[in-house]
């Protein structure tokens, strides 16, 4: 009971914090820039990410008994799973990118961030998310099941399943691998080469107060990428050989709760104009009930 309240406590402020981003963007005109949209469209895909995950997982966590899933479920679920954090992992590059436009480049800024080239990179990150999570899930449901068919996480993730087949499964840990380099290794070095060119260009920056500012709009979205690449790469970028369960339960935990649920947190602080936009938003909510 513990663990399922904790739980729900840590879904339910992962659901609020995003959908509370989401409806302050949405709302405040002055929040309508390219880097306002992709934290919008970030904080949606966690939205759905966890809702992917947490649902199922509080009801076994509550049920006495084992919670039975189909296999058409399960195959819903992967695919979800791997839809929805692909695309996550490829949207943080793309802010990586945003904010290496707006610090090196800053007279170029509205002419290179369009809103053309904005949509276009965040159907993009939709797309790429989309045939990975296609392609990999089909090939992997494919296989036989004929062992035990109790999964050994709390989720239908993609290296228990592929325990349970009583086949040979080279091939689909090879693709595993591959999606994992594109999903998770290409992204963070191209949001590290980013980086790299924006702390150059920001020790370029005479005055200590303009040091400050350029730098406090990458640190919110630094230490999510970190969050997000450091867990997932300790399950998906290891050799398949050496996955633990144990060490999977508790990091999955991490980036499919925990993670979901810092973001919002972590925006909202490290942001003075997303922090100042929330504050009016909820005075004007408790002045409109006092009414």
């Amino acid at each position: 009971m513990l663990i399922f309240v904790v739980l729900l406590m840590m879904y339910l402020v992962s659901i609020g914090g995003n959908m509370s981003i989401v409806l302050t963007i949405w709302t405040n005109r002055c929040l309508h820039t390219p880097m306002y949209f992709f934290l919008a469209n970030l904080a949606s895909l966690e939205i759905f990410y966890s809702s992917t995950i947490a649902p199922l997982t509080l009801a076994s966590v509550l049920s006495a008994e084992r919670t039975v899933v189909s296999l058409a479920g399960c195959g819903a679920q992967m695919f979800f799973f791997i839809f929805l954090g692909s695309a996550d992992c490829i949207l943080l590059a793309v802010m990586a990118y945003d904010r290496f436009v707006a610090i090196c480049h800053p007279l170029r800024y509205t002419l290179i961030m369009s809103w053309h080239l904005c949509i276009q990179l965040a159907l993009g990150s939709l797309l790429l998310g989309f045939i990975l999570a296609m392609q990999l899930t089909v090939l992997i449901f494919r296989l036989p099941f004929c062992s035990s068919k109790e999964i050994s996480l709390f989720y239908c993730d993609v290296l228990p399943v592929m325990r349970l087949a009583c086949a040979d499964t080279h091939v689909h840990e090879a693709t595993l691998f591959v999606v994992s380099v594109i999903v998770l290794t290409i992204p963070f070095l191209l949001i590290t080469l980013s980086y790299v060119f924006i702390v150059d260009a920001i020790l370029k920056i005479r005055s200590a107060e303009g040091r400050r500012k350029a730098f406090s709009t990458c640190s919110s979205h630094l230490t999510v990428v970190l969050l997000q690449y450091g867990c997932t790469s300790l399950i998906y970028l290891c050799p398949s050989s050496s996955y633990s369960p144990e060490r999977g339960q508790v990091v999955s935990v991490v980036y499919t709760f925990i993670t979901p649920m810092l973001n919002p947190l972590i925006y909202s602080m490290r942001n003075r104009e997303l922090k100042d936009a929330l504050k009016k938003a909820v005075m004007r909510f408790l002045l409109l009930d006092k009414q």
